[in-house]
């Protein structure tokens, strides 16, 4: 029930107010004829009936001009009180629902100003001027009662609609940032399964050229070992593929977007790799100093994709024939050095910080908390040195 009197109070404001007003016109003038014992009665009916309309029809501007409304039935209370009317809530009633009004729809200073205001005015006024000389409680207590009463709710109301405005504040941020960090992870997903992707294709696509050209080559020299190299050739194509399903199958499980990859390659594999690029004529030496420990799945991940990518830039871009691989293990650092010591054929050799390998290597070092530099040595060739942080594995 309550429900449909609401609605309808906020599809009929005019008329709600309407209606109000006529309400406590009627009771303005009922309450005039309200008087305590043996009082004089009050023959000043016109007044009276003035004093209840103008303050009654003001009301009707109550929503949009609450100060001044509270003003002229602040003015319309203190006439009712100087023709000698005991101020019951009845008269007092538009000056109440005025009052009201201000302390929802303004702040907490001006609802304090206009209360005093008008209460130290209607006071005033009925001790100056009172025919019937009513008692001071009456014209002091009573009215302060009455006008407090409507202050006080109003600004209950306006700080429980401020506290469920800053409620509501807060959900839409929260869901707000709940989207922005869903929005940042899956971005940060795709670069990385961009990465895999690119570590992948480049890594194979160069190997693969290389054994075909080596195998167009010694089909015009050396025959016989043509088969051995298309062999290889196709344990590499086949690599290739099982990785970019592996890859590439991290797009069709929305639900677990942290899957690891299947298979997740390391340093593990690193003899694999070497291999794979002897088959080109890239002979890759590794040499390892310190104790090696074992690496958290990120780094370990992490070093091996970049010494992938270093010697994929040494087979694509150089005339190298020998790569060296160092690993030196400290306390809290893994350093991972790839040099070769060839010259560039054909594209340049890429500068430091340009190329997309260059950049996804300085990324994947990043993403561990670890650096990467890359450049050309004095002596010849190029060196790509990295260094990864090692961090404790639990026993």
């Amino acid at each position: 029930m309550s429900i449909h009197l609401q609605r309808y109070a906020d599809e009929h404001m005019r008329t709600v107010d309407i209606m109000t007003a006529a309400v406590l016109f009627a009771a303005f003038l009922f309450g005039s004829e309200i008087q305590v014992p043996d009082a004089h009665h009050s023959n000043a009916v016109g007044p009276t009936i003035a004093l209840a309309a103008v303050s009654c029809v003001a009301l009707l501007w109550q929503r949009t001009h609450p100060r001044t409304v509270t003003v002229v039935t602040t003015l319309g209370a203190a006439g009712a009180g100087a023709l000698g009317h005991l101020l019951t809530p009845l008269i007092l009633a538009p000056v109440m629902l005025a009052l009201l009004r201000l302390a929802v729809g303004t702040d907490a200073m001006t609802t304090r100003i206009f209360f005093f205001a008008a209460l130290a005015l209607i006071v005033t006024t009925t001790f100056a001027i009172d025919p019937n000389d009513h008692p001071w409680p009456l014209k002091t207590l009573g009215p302060a009662s009455w006008l407090l009463l409507p202050v006080a709710t109003g600004t209950t109301v306006r700080m429980k609609a401020a506290y469920l405005e800053a409620v509501q504040a807060r959900a839409e941020y929260a869901e707000h940032s709940r989207e922005e960090e869903a929005r940042h992870r899956v971005a940060e997903e795709r670069m990385r399964i961009a990465r895999e992707l690119h570590d992948v294709v480049a890594h194979h696509l160069a190997l693969a050229n290389a054994q075909a050209g080596t195998a167009a080559h010694l089909a015009r020299t050396h025959p016989d070992q043509v088969q051995k190299i298309l062999t290889e050739l196709a344990g590499t194509t086949s690599s290739a593929l099982r990785e970019m399903k592996a890859t590439v199958g991290l797009l069709r499980q929305p639900d677990t977007p942290e899957a690891p990859l299947a298979p997740s390659p390391g340093l593990g594999q690193l003899a694999e790799l070497t291999d794979a690029f002897g088959s080109t004529g890239l002979c890759v030496r590794v040499v390892t100093e310190g104790t090696p420990r074992s690496l958290s799945p990120g780094v370990d991940l992490t070093a091996y994709r970049i010494v992938q990518e270093a010697l994929t830039n040494v087979a694509k871009h150089t005339s190298a024939t020998a790569a060296h691989v160092r690993l030196a293990y400290r306390e809290d650092q893994l350093t991972i050095t790839v040099t070769d010591f060839g010259t560039s054929t054909g594209p340049a050799e890429p500068a430091p910080g340009h190329g997309f390998g260059l950049i996804g290597m300085r990324e994947r070092a990043r993403s561990v908390g670890g650096a990467l530099q890359a450049g050309h040595r004095l002596e010849g060739g190029f060196e790509v040195t990295t260094r990864l942080p090692l961090y404790p594995t639990a026993l």
